[in-house]
């Protein structure tokens, strides 16, 4: 944001005025201030700003008027002339926090982070105010410094611990940092006061889950269920944990739950269908109806593609009698994803098992050719090899003319 262009901005506001009338009269003055200000607190603020902007003499500078103004351009969301007018008059009366405070709001929704950063430096020059640094920490973590946003973030708790808030987000920034470590001590410093907290707690169950402590994640968020904390991201993590720890069928609830507040998510929809396919339940019942979804919500994500088909294709490889579409399933998977190298030879096992020796072969030497040497797999596809070169051998014997 250019403070040219915010002054410039200001400028064209007090000139151009349409001075309807000029007061002459001090309590004609303090009347008319009076009205717009009530105007103002019913959000008449196109009303309170005409008012105002009847009292503004040109080259006059009148703070409490200006300051009307600006907090009705500021209510009515016309930022550009907040933020002239608070420019002006933190200028003018540079030992007024509040101005230099509403700067640094106006220049935050105006996106403009460097300088509402500044203008909330200039304010902890004067006073620490612990709002201020969580404020400061908002704009270095909209410009993505996650570092600067934690350091006053830190800053602001060492002054109210308490302030669930900005625990919330110091958290955030730590579990996108991966510190997971430092995300659960200053969860568990905070929770030791206020247990069932239900913003902090549920993110000290994500920090235990994204760090891979599934059974503390669990007492987290079963804790928060029991007191009736029923939102989506608690019985999506739950059932996510349960999943982990193969606690299928508590996993299935939790994660049927959470579909019924918010059925958008596609990944979801896929744990579903993975929770339901690992405790062998009917796969065209039970299962595919789940990958169906997934597959209607997808977008061309290749690895999401992949695991889906490979749910699709493990399915029907399960029936024991639908090779065929167990074949094209495992083929999509591995198109989507190369390094699912596996699905070479669960291909080729599939057109075995259909005595479709031809292609079998080929493509376990597909699989040979990308494998590990010396791996279970690769023996395994070279042993096959062996055998299916042998019954080729005898096909081609039993087709040959007897001499």
């Amino acid at each position: 944001m250019c403070k040219h262009r915010i002054i410039t901005g200001l400028l064209l506001c007090s000139l151009c005025a349409v001075h309807a009338q000029t007061p002459d009269s001090l309590d004609l003055r303090k009347g008319i201030l009076a009205e717009a200000r009530y105007l103002k607190s019913i959000y008449k603020t196109d009303e309170a700003i005409e008012k105002l902007s009847a009292l503004v003499k040109p080259g006059a500078f009148d703070e409490d008027i200006l300051s009307e103004l600006a907090d009705c351009h500021f209510q009515n969301g016309d930022y550009e002339k907040a933020a002239g007018s608070y420019f002006m008059l933190s200028s003018q009366s540079p030992e007024n926090v509040l101005y230099k405070i509403r700067q640094m709001q106006t220049y935050s929704r105006l996106k403009a982070w460097p300088q509402s950063i500044q203008a909330g430096r200039e304010v902890l020059q004067k006073d620490s105010i612990p709002a201020v640094l969580s404020f400061i920490g908002d704009s270095f973590r909209q410009m993505e410094q996650a570092d600067s946003a934690l350091w006053y973030y830190k800053r602001s708790l060492a002054m109210r611990p308490k302030n669930e808030s900005v625990v919330a987000k110091a958290v955030n920034v730590l579990i996108g940092k991966e510190d997971y470590d430092e995300a659960i001590s200053l969860t568990r410093t905070f929770l030791a006061e206020d247990p069932d907290n239900t913003l902090v707690a549920p993110l000290q169950g994500l920090s235990y889950y994204r760090k891979g402590d599934y059974e503390s994640a669990i007492s987290v968020f079963q804790r928060q269920e029991d007191i009736g904390n029923d939102t989506y991201p608690i019985h999506y993590y739950l059932g996510q944990s349960y999943w982990h720890t193969k606690v299928m069928y508590m996993a299935e609830k939790e994660l049927l739950t959470a579909w019924q507040i918010d059925s958008s998510d596609v990944y979801l929809a896929y744990s579903i269908a993975s929770v339901k396919s690992d405790c062998y339940r009917p796969f065209e019942k039970d299962v595919k109806p789940w990958l169906d979804k997934a597959w209607e919500m997808i977008q061309p994500d290749p690895a999401t593609m992949s695991r889906i088909h490979q749910q699709y294709g493990l399915g029907y490889y399960r029936l024991q009698d639908s090779w065929d579409k167990a074949i094209e399933h495992y083929k999509e998977a591995y198109r989507y994803n190369p390094k699912f190298i596996s699905a070479l030879s669960t291909i080729a096992y599939c057109y075995e098992v259909k005595k479709d020796y031809k292609h079998a072969l080929e493509w376990y030497e597909k699989y040979l050719q990308v494998a590990r040497p010396g791996s279970q797999g690769y023996e395994f596809a070279t042993k096959s090899i062996t055998y299916l070169k042998g019954e080729l051998f005898m096909e081609e014997k039993e087709r040959s003319p007897i001499h």
